[in-house]
C-alpha cells in the first residue's frame, strides 16, 4: 500500500489537531477518566475525518478504505489509548454495517450525525457473559405491533456514558445462534438524558485506557420501531462479523506510529541514562532488542498494509485481518513490556508514557476478540480445526 499526496494530507491535517487540541489535555482526560467526546468529535467532523470512507450524500468522503488505515495509524500520535479507541469506535466499528447495509432513514437520522461529529455512536455487542463468543448474546427483542422490545444487557462499552446511540446486536427469534441475530440502530439519549428502558449500570474502571469512558449497560423493555433494524432480519451474525475485519485491520494500524513512538522515547532514554560509567544505550543488549522490537513493528505494518492492499481490492480478508490483530495484539504487550523495563524505576511511574503504553496497549489483546479467538479462526480456515456446526 502507497500513501498518496491526498493520504499525507489528511495525515498532516489530523496530526495538527492532535497536536493542538488533543495531546495538551490527555493527562487531564486520563485523570478524570474521561475525554470531551462531543467536543473532539465535533472538531474532527469540522474537518470532514469521521466520513472518509462513508457514503458522500451523507457527508461522508467516498473514499477507499486506505483512508481509514492511514487515519487509524495517524491516531496512534495522541499520547494515550483511550481516546484513539474512541474515535476508531465512530469511525470504524459502529457505523460499516450502518454505512453498508442501512436504509436511507436510518443514514440520515444516525450516520450523518455522526460523520459531522454532532453526535456520539457506540456499538454494542459484548455482555457479561458473552465477550468473544458473540454467537452467546443474550439480549432479546421481541417484535410488539410495529416495534422491537429490547431487554438484556450489554458490556465493556466503549463511548457508553457519552453516547448518544449505539448499533446494538441482539436476538430477534429463537432461531439457530448464528442465525438469530439482528442489528439495530437504538437512540440512547434525549436532550441529554437516557431514554426510557436504557440505564448505565456502572462506569466500569479499568487498568488502562482511562480517559475512555466504559459502561455496564441495562435495557428493559425499550421500544424502539423495527425500522431502526439495520438490513435484513437475522443477518446481524453476519454484518458483525463483516465488520469486525475493519475493527482489526483498524487496530492493527493503530498501534503502528505509538509502537515506534515507544521505541524512539526509549531510544532518546537509553542515550541520556548513565548506567556503570557509560550510556545506557552503549549496551549491546539494549542496541539489539531495539533493534530487533522495530523489525517486529515494520513486520506488522507490512502485514497491516497487505491485508488493506486486499480489502480495498475486495477480498474477503478475514484471514489477514486476523492475522494483523493477532500480531497487533501480541507486539502491543511485548514492546512497552521490554522498553519499560530500559526505563527501570521511571518506567514504573504513573506519568511514564511508557508505562501508559504498557496499562493500555494490554486491551489490544483481548477487545475486539482475544487473541485464542484469533488463533481459533485462523485454524479453522487453516483446516486443521473443525467448524461447529450451524
Amino acid at each position: 500500500m502507497q500513501f498518496t499526496h491526498e493520504h499525507r494530507e489528511i495525515q498532516k491535517t489530523l496530526k495538527r489537531f492532535i497536536d493542538d487540541h488533543i495531546n495538551p489535555h490527555v493527562d487531564e482526560w486520563e485523570a478524570a477518566e474521561m475525554f470531551p467526546a462531543h467536543e473532539v468529535f465535533k472538531g474532527l467532523g469540522d474537518l470532514g475525518l469521521l466520513g472518509l470512507t462513508k457514503p458522500e450524500a451523507h457527508g461522508g468522503a467516498g473514499l477507499n478504505y486506505s483512508y481509514s488505515v492511514a487515519m487509524a495509524e495517524t491516531l496512534g500520535h495522541i499520547h494515550c489509548g483511550g481516546v484513539p479507541m474512541a474515535i476508531g469506535v465512530q469511525t470504524d466499528m459502529a457505523t460499516p454495517a450502518l454505512a453498508r447495509f442501512g436504509s436511507e432513514e436510518l443514514k440520515a437520522q444516525f450516520l450523518a450525525p455522526a460523520i459531522r461529529g454532532e453526535t456520539v455512536g457506540s456499538i454494542g455487542v459484548s455482555e457479561p457473559g458473552a465477550g468473544s463468543d458473540v454467537a452467546a448474546i443474550k439480549t432479546t427483542a421481541r417484535k410488539d405491533g410495529d416495534d422491537y422490545v429490547i431487554s438484556g444487557q450489554k458490556m465493556w462499552i466503549t463511548n457508553s456514558l457519552q453516547a448518544d446511540w449505539i448499533c446494538l446486536l441482539v436476538n430477534t427469534s429463537d432461531g439457530p445462534a448464528h442465525k438469530n441475530k439482528s442489528l439495530v440502530m437504538v437512540p440512547l439519549r434525549e436532550n441529554g438524558k437516557p431514554v426510557k428502558g436504557f440505564e448505565v449500570g456502572k462506569k466500569i474502571r479499568k487498568i488502562g485506557m482511562h480517559s475512555s469512558d466504559t459502561g455496564l449497560l441495562y435495557f428493559d423493555e425499550l421500544r424502539v420501531p423495527q425500522r431502526y433494524r439495520i438490513g435484513q432480519e437475522g443477518a446481524g451474525f453476519v454484518y458483525q462479523m463483516q465488520q469486525f475485519q475493519e475493527e482489526r485491520l483498524w487496530c492493527a494500524a493503530s498501534t503502528l506510529v505509538s509502537l515506534n513512538n515507544c521505541i524512539e522515547w526509549t531510544i532518546e532514554w537509553a542515550q541520556e541514562r548513565k548506567l556503570f560509567g557509560a550510556q545506557l544505550a552503549d549496551q549491546q543488549w539494549v542496541q539489539f532488542k531495539l533493534a530487533e522490537l522495530k523489525t517486529e513493528v515494520e513486520a506488522l505494518r507490512a502485514l497491516t498494509y497487505l491485508s488493506c492492499d486486499r480489502y480495498v481490492a475486495g477480498e474477503d480478508v478475514t484471514e489477514w485481518a486476523t492475522m494483523a490483530k493477532l500480531k497487533a495484539g501480541r507486539l502491543n504487550r511485548l514492546v512497552p513490556d521490554t522498553c519499560l523495563q530500559f526505563w527501570g524505576g521511571m518506567g514504573f511511574t504513573l506519568e511514564n508514557k511508557v508505562a501508559r503504553m504498557y496499562r493500555d496497549g494490554r486491551l489490544a489483546s483481548i477487545g475486539g476478540g482475544a487473541d485464542e479467538v484469533m488463533l481459533g479462526i485462523l485454524s479453522k480456515i487453516m483446516g486443521i480445526a473443525k467448524r461447529p456446526p450451524r
